[in-house]
């Protein structure tokens, strides 16, 4: 053999190593074979027809049972998901790279000029880029992650609340923290004006409405919310003259996210979908033709596996992106509050447990070889 063609040789090898090593043992030279005999004098490399062949047929084959369409239904949503999480994980690994939240001072100094009054004393930071009741998540709360209070994990933030009366009218007030960020070069959305309360029942236009703006300058963004009052007084409370403890401003500074959070990104959802397409295929390779108890067992354990990693999604999803049309978001919440994490973990530890039942089960002896009868790539 010629080194051109030695040398085509071995790509094509090693374009097979998206098949079984069992189907590339039997299989696989004579695979190689073909495509040398096929191949035009000169040639050095495999085709992009070739190569997508061989991938497309290697990934359908790992998963056995070549008379079956619904495996490769149930691998593509295992796949799609565990690329999904890989993603979300990676994610948070890129939110390393961002820098802290300012100092309690800073804060004061840009909400100071923002609201056009001094804000000493009123300012609150948190004491992490993530928090979870106010504090960094650690050994001594990580239960929380897997806890109906979960959803209490959240991005940390330095923030101001005001309460009134205010000395400035309200939508004066809107209007002066406009001009002073765009002044100093930071860009501002539009105000959107909603309800500070939820009432179904309730006339709308005699409900207390607020201004709701973002603004944003390099990695910083600030939310600002800024009540606009209604058109009735509020019913007086119990022991109190005035309402004065009422807040009429609350602004909020958090970081957006860093560049690294994007590439780590993709690369965790690109290999959480690979791991997770081979995991699933030596499972479903391992109980082919398996006893039909073991075959039931492992097929309702996926099943409940998959459901419990996709029901957080499809509720969470939906409502978050309601959420981002809503509000102004300079910076989208970040990828794991998108899969309903960790606010809804403990269907997320269920789907994990029920997956490595199914992957123990599937690992048990089996007392013949399964049968590696798929039609080649051609």
């Amino acid at each position: 053999m010629s080194r051109t063609r030695g040398r085509l040789a071995r790509r094509y090898r090693r374009l097979l190593l998206g098949y079984p090593r069992q189907f590339r043992r039997a299989r696989g030279e004579e695979i190689v074979a073909t495509f040398l005999d096929l191949a035009p004098p000169g040639r050095t490399r495999p085709t992009i027809r070739e190569t997508a062949n061989l991938f497309r047929h290697g990934m359908r084959c790992r998963l056995g049972r070549p008379n079956s369409r619904s495996v490769v239904v149930w691998a593509a949503l295992t796949a799609i998901v565990w690329g999904l999480f890989g993603g979300a994980f990676a994610s948070r690994l890129g939110w390393e790279t961002a820098r802290p939240l300012p100092s309690a001072a800073e804060a004061t100094e840009l909400f100071s000029g923002v609201l056009g009054q001094d804000t000493t004393g009123r300012v609150g930071v948190d004491p992490a880029l993530f928090v979870i009741y106010g504090q960094p998540l650690g050994s001594d709360n990580l239960h929380v992650l897997f806890s109906p209070d979960a959803g209490e994990y959240q991005q940390g933030r330095a923030m101001v609340g005001l309460s009134g009366p205010s000395r400035v009218a309200p939508q004066a007030l809107v209007e002066s923290s406009r001009a002073w960020l765009r002044d100093n070069g930071w860009r501002v959305s539009d105000v959107i004006t909603r309800n500070r309360v939820e009432c179904t029942s309730c006339d709308e236009s005699k409900l207390p409405r607020s201004a709701v703006f973002a603004a944003w300058r390099g990695d910083d963004v600030l939310n600002l919310d800024i009540s606009l009052g209604s058109s009735l007084s509020p019913p007086p409370k119990p022991g109190v003259t005035d309402h004065s403890d009422e807040t009429y401003v609350y602004a909020e500074l958090t970081r957006a996210a860093p560049g690294a959070v994007k590439p780590f990104g993709v690369a965790g959802f690109l290999l959480g979908m690979v791991v997770a397409w081979l995991m699933f295929g030596w499972a479903s390779r391992r109980t082919e033709n398996r006893g039909r108890t073991l075959r039931v067992l492992t097929a309702v354990l996926f099943g409940l596996a998959a459901v419990t990693w996709w029901a957080p999604i499809l509720l969470a999803g939906p409502s978050t992106l309601r959420h981002h049309t809503d509000e102004p978001h300079p910076s989208w919440h970040p990828m794991w509050e998108w899969l309903g994490q960790p606010a809804l973990a403990p269907l997320f530890v269920v789907g994990a447990g029920a997956a490595l039942l199914a992957l123990t089960a599937s690992a048990l002896p089996r007392r013949h070889v399964p049968s590696t009868n798929v039609r080649p790539a051609g």
